[in-house]
């Protein structure tokens, strides 16, 4: 009988075990989806393009000698900054994310995270940012990219989204705002090469986000979000995504002359990923109602302004680098030397 108990002890002793084990792991996972859900909220997957333009902009900025440290903390600024804005974004557009099948799944509409806390956190998060690019870098890129949250917020976000065809045309320039908080976090100023990138970006969102709305147009018309293919249709869309690729190139062109920051390698990519571009605009107004083609657009888009950015760090390096002078120049020795 005594064994009995023994035994009775020893099952309980490891039940208990294994009920505080599971409990643990059970705690332990609570922990990793709440933080899942306020990475989430951030929209981590935009933050990451916006984060390549910053770094390109230090980049050429510092004409390839960027400090480490300096790069890190404008970085890690501007991102915590972008995601203050995707915070307020998810928080102010919850009734709509609710109602999309792309954007139920984001913790304010599926309950996971109450607004108040979306709020707090994003608040939390404009302070710190702040704070960090006032410290380690300047009070001007730390106004920049407050000015790209309230940009994104109160333009796009509140003003635009829902009343205005234009909405991603004006409101977009808030995604161009962080090569300007790189360039700023640098030099301390802000030279019309910065400006230049702004319009680089500010040029390319349209066609980047038009290519998306394509992909979605139906959720957009449900929600009520007067996004350009809803109210004019696919075709007129098609044709303002190739308008604005065909402005692009120049566009970027810009660094080349008459900012003479950029040289050969860059005007060779810039050329290259840019008639690419505007082949697959091409594509699209042949069939604007191809869901296909417009993924494939989209997914370009991103690819163009990654490489694009590459290409600007690569002519930055001095033994790339070939200036538009120096071009001349060359063009200009005689031939019989």
């Amino acid at each position: 009988m005594q064994e009995t108990a023994i035994q009775e002890l020893n099952i309980s002793e490891t039940a208990i075990a294994e009920n505080i084990f599971t409990a643990n792991q059970s705690s332990s996972r609570n922990w990793r989806e709440v933080i899942q859900d306020y990475t989430e909220l951030t929209k981590p997957r935009i933050i990451v393009l916006l984060l390549i333009t910053t770094a390109g902009a230090m980049w050429i900025a510092s004409e390839g000698q960027v400090d480490a440290f300096l790069m890190f903390v404008t970085v890690l600024g501007g991102a915590i900054a972008a995601a203050s804005a995707n915070a307020i974004n998810c928080l102010y557009d919850r009734d709509i994310d609710a109602k999309m099948e792309r954007t139920s799944w984001r913790p304010i509409p599926s309950g996971r995270i109450q607004p108040l806390n979306a709020l707090i956190f994003a608040i939390v998060l404009a302070i710190i940012s702040f704070t960090l690019l006032t410290v380690y870098a300047n009070l001007l890129a730390a106004c920049l990219a407050m000015s790209g949250i309230a940009t994104y917020v109160g333009v796009y976000t509140i003003w635009l989204k829902r009343s205005s065809t234009q909405n991603i045309v004006i409101g977009g320039a808030a995604g161009a705002i962080p090569p300007l908080v790189g360039w700023a976090a640098v030099t301390g100023e802000l030279s019309w090469a910065a400006w230049v990138l702004f319009a680089i970006i500010f040029v390319w969102t349209p066609p980047h986000f038009w290519a998306l709305a394509l992909m979605i147009r139906d959720e957009y018309a449900k929600v009520g979000v007067p996004m350009l293919p809803v109210i004019k249709g696919a075709e007129v869309t098609a044709d303002q995504i190739l308008l604005y690729t065909l402005l692009l190139v120049p566009v970027s062109l810009l660094l080349v002359y008459p900012c003479n920051v950029m040289g050969l390698v860059y005007a060779v990519s810039a050329v290259g990923l840019g008639g690419a571009f505007i082949y697959k605009a091409t594509q699209l107004l042949k069939e604007p109602s191809d869901r296909n083609v417009a993924r494939s657009v989209f997914k370009y888009s991103i690819l163009y302004l990654a490489l694009l950015c590459v290409a600007m760090g690569v002519d930055s390096l001095p033994l790339a680098h070939i200036s538009s002078q120096q071009v001349i120049a060359l063009l200009q020795i005689p031939s019989s030397i």
